[in-house]
This record gives structure tokens, sequence and C-alpha cells, in this order.
């Protein structure tokens, strides 16, 4: 499940993507309304959490743009508690609305209902993924093989999400390191392989066809491979 902040107050960036990273999400992260309406048009985001009150470009000018692509769940974050405010961002074509500060836990409550409300057959962001015998159900947080249910942590079940979303494509240690840890790769770690072997230990070695492969100098792939 992918987030994208589109926030310019560097603390409360920090503490949602270091909250919504612990509770299994992937984020992405826009400092001020161009960059946010860049990210916004082209990437597959099951949420966007959208501050009005942005640089370059305000966050009704982003939902604006975004509207005119794609229906993509928009919830609005904002210091503003006027009516007029809120209603406008409704009528701009927001989903929700909530207003700072705010309860972590209601932030994540409205994420999963968004995220419910938007699962339907027509949906562009489905909640389960599958790949031949493996199957994440991201709203439960729950994964299975061949059947048999899987005991991931949240950061395997976070892992095993950012590679089964891009299925097919190589992965490097560095992109798994920001997406799955908030953090620069550094190649005196071995975090990344620690962590894909441990994986591996739980969806692949129990079973006789192996779905996640290492690319010599080059990275990760989940694939079905003949």
């Amino acid at each position: 499940m992918r987030l994208l902040v589109v926030e310019d107050e560097s603390r409360l960036i920090d503490y949602l993507a270091k909250g919504l990273t612990e509770n299994g999400y992937v984020v992405d992260v826009a400092r001020d309304g161009i960059e946010g309406k860049r990210l916004a048009e082209g990437g597959d985001y099951s949420v966007v959490l959208l501050d009005v009150m942005l640089p370059g470009i305000d966050g009704f000018g982003v939902l604006r743009a975004m509207r005119a692509r794609s229906n993509t769940p928009v919830l609005m974050l904002t210091a503003r508690d006027k009516v007029e405010d809120r209603v406008r961002g409704l009528q701009e074509g927001a989903d929700d609305y909530l207003v700072k500060p705010f309860a972590f836990s209601e932030l994540l409550a409205r994420i999963s209902a968004l995220m419910r409300r938007g699962s339907g057959a027509t949906s562009m962001h489905p909640t389960t993924l599958r790949l031949a015998g493996l199957e994440l159900d991201l709203l439960g947080r729950k994964a299975w093989r061949d059947g048999r249910r899987l005991d991931l942590t949240a950061k395997e079940f976070l892992l095993l999400t950012v590679l089964l979303r891009r299925r097919g494509q190589i992965l490097s240690r560095t992109t798994l390191a920001e997406q799955v840890w908030d953090m620069n790769f550094d190649s005196d770690t071995n975090l990344v392989e620690v962590a894909v072997r441990r994986l591996r230990a739980k969806i692949d070695d129990p079973f006789p066809q192996r779905l996640l492969h290492t690319v010599r100098g080059m990275g990760y792939v989940l694939e079905e491979r003949s």
C-alpha cells in the first residue's frame, strides 16, 4: 500500500513518514505543491494525504490537477478549521478532511476507510496482491503461500508488499532500503540482505517453487520462473 504525503512542515513529515511506515505503508513525500502535483499525477497511490497551505501550488490546486486525471482517494490535512475551507475541499474533490492537530490513530482509521471505500471492482488500487501461490491481504495485513498462512513481521510484510507491487522488476538494495526502512543505503551494512534472506526462508524455502530471486550485482526480483 503506497501513500503520498504532500506537506511542508518538516516535523510533521518525519512524524507521518515514520508512523505510516511502521504500520506497513510505503510512503513518498513531497514538500511543496509543485512536487506534490508531479508525484500525484505520475504515481500509483492508494491514498494521498494533502495539506492545504503549500508553497508553489496550494492544496486545492494540486487537488484540481489530480481530479482531472484520477479518482485516487485524497485526505486533506490542514490547520484551518473554518467550515468554508472544509466545504471547498470537498467540493474540489477531496474524499475526507482532517484538521490539525489530529490523533495518529484517527489518521490510520480514515486511511483504512478510504481504502475500503475505493476497493470495488473498478478501483485502480487493489487490496489483494497475488503471484503464483503467494497472496497478500493489504488491509488485513495477512499473507499466504499455497494456502498456508505466513507469519511475517511488519518489516517483512512491507518488504514483500514492495516486491509484489513491482513484481518482475529488479529492485536494487538502495531502492529497498529507501522504501522499506526510509534510509539511504550504506554499503557497509547488510540490512537488506539479511531481511531478504529471512523473508525468503518464509515464502520460498518450504515450497517447491522459488519466487524471490537474487540478480547478482543488481538486486532482487519477485517473479514466477519456469
